[in-house]
């Protein structure tokens, strides 16, 4: 395939980092300025963020109705200084995949990641590396993306199953276990859809938040499903949005002059693993992309009614991210009118929050429109809708990359009817 190159400034890797680096900086700073000016103490933004860190947070925990603002943004911060921290100290290359890691668990950190139950993930993960004999840089990515099952960790913890210690204890044990066994499993698993799943991650935690849940349950051990949501919009909330996706805009076009006039060419990419825009179109096209994708999305949620909460938030961050290493309008949007006319069809709301993250998230199968055309990618999304919203139940909630599993089953199941009777555009 024909790469495209264009005249653009060119980023250190320092330069890069400080672009990622105004986000949890920007989080930071609102959140403490909210909360004071919010009328919340000290005390209160301490409460908060206790709550965040306490909470079992399985699917759905919104940490923005659990903490309030300040306290989420102040927890989104630190979680996005952390990874920042691994990236600087591992010297990793700012490539597609890391924005979208980045993002991805930036998002997730306004619904189900703290700061308390990830780090047995990246403690597992390191020890893998370890005991394989090799650099822990090599697999970093992996790890942050297998915080999709954090909630594995924090429901052992903090749901009273066992005495409060032992639990804690325990919590962070599996925790540890699940980034040892985690870049193995997801190696394999992606053989099966062949790449046509954006969200590896999201299927291997899918496959193993089974497995785990399945033997809690054997011990008699339940999880109870909860849905915790922020139920109305705020403005500030909104506004620091908007502002968050102009920036990544304004980035764009700074860094390539011609950012505009090259858009275009990213249409001819059909997004299957592996379509890293840094390579193939440079940053200036890449984030001008991912700063679009995020207004686009969240004009979407505003449009239709629904409220900005936390797995709204997510949803929106992991588009962004994604803009980087595979998604842009043309193979999104297929999937996501397959998934809207489909709740239309069976008389849901689709300014609920559950629909409107499963429109945001279906667009991991966006591969199977840039590939096969947009009426495979329509049925694609009908399909996505219908598992989406159902295999919640298998994984008790612990798996919160429950679309990347969706889309995993559906490009499993699509895939080889695809290959024998339709031709690959």
């Amino acid at each position: 395939m024909y790469i495209h190159k264009y005249q653009e400034k060119e980023l250190h890797k320092e330069q890069k980092l400080k672009i990622l680096f105004i986000f949890p900086l920007t989080f930071m700073i609102l959140g403490i300025l909210f909360s004071y000016f919010d009328g919340e103490t000290n005390l209160t933004l301490s409460s908060g963020l206790k709550n965040i860190l306490i909470s079992p947070s399985i699917l759905i925990t919104d940490f923005l109705s659990v903490g309030g603002i300040g306290p989420t943004f102040v927890n989104v911060a630190l979680i996005s200084f952390y990874n920042l921290y691994l990236l600087k100290k591992y010297k990793l290359r700012i490539n597609g995949l890391i924005l979208a890691a980045f993002m991805t668990v930036m998002g997730f950190s306004f619904f189900g990641k703290n700061i308390f139950n990830i780090i047995p993930i990246y403690m597992g993960g390191y020890l893998y590396s370890y005991h394989k004999k090799i650099d822990f840089k090599d697999i970093i990515v992996s790890i942050m993306f297998a915080t999709a099952l954090a909630p594995v960790i924090s429901e052992i913890s903090f749901s009273n199953m066992l005495p409060s210690k032992i639990a804690i204890l325990l919590g962070i044990g599996v925790g540890i276990f699940i980034g040892f066994i985690i870049t193995p499993l997801a190696s394999h698993m992606v053989k099966f859809y062949d790449g046509y799943n954006i969200y590896n991650l999201g299927f291997t935690a899918g496959i193993l938040g089974t497995i785990l849940t399945s033997a809690l349950k054997s011990l008699d051990i339940k999880i109870e499903s909860v849905n915790i949501l922020y139920l109305e919009n705020n403005l500030f909330l909104i506004l620091t949005l908007v502002a968050m996706f102009i920036y990544l805009i304004c980035i764009g076009i700074s860094v390539n002059k011609n950012t505009l006039n090259e858009y275009k060419h990213i249409f001819n990419y059909s997004g299957r693993v592996v379509t890293d825009y840094t390579f193939l179109m440079g940053y200036g096209v890449t984030f001008f992309n991912m700063g679009l994708m995020g207004l686009l999305s969240l004009s979407f949620v505003l449009l239709i009614g629904g409220v900005v909460n936390g797995p709204v938030i997510a949803g929106i961050f992991t588009v962004v991210g994604f803009s980087a290493f595979g998604k842009h309008i043309k193979n999104c949007l297929p999937v996501v009118l397959g998934v809207i006319v489909t709740a239309l069809f069976l008389g849901r709301d689709i300014s609920s929050t559950g629909v409107i993250i499963t429109v945001l998230f279906s667009t991991t199968l966006a591969p199977i429109a840039g590939v096969y055309g947009y009426k495979i990618g329509f049925i694609a999304g009908i399909l996505h809708f219908l598992l989406a919203t159902n295999v919640g139940i298998i994984h008790g909630g612990v798996n919160l990359y429950n679309n990347g599993f969706a889309g995993g089953l559906v490009a499993g199941f699509l895939l080889p009817i695809l290959d024998a009777f339709v031709k690959r555009r």
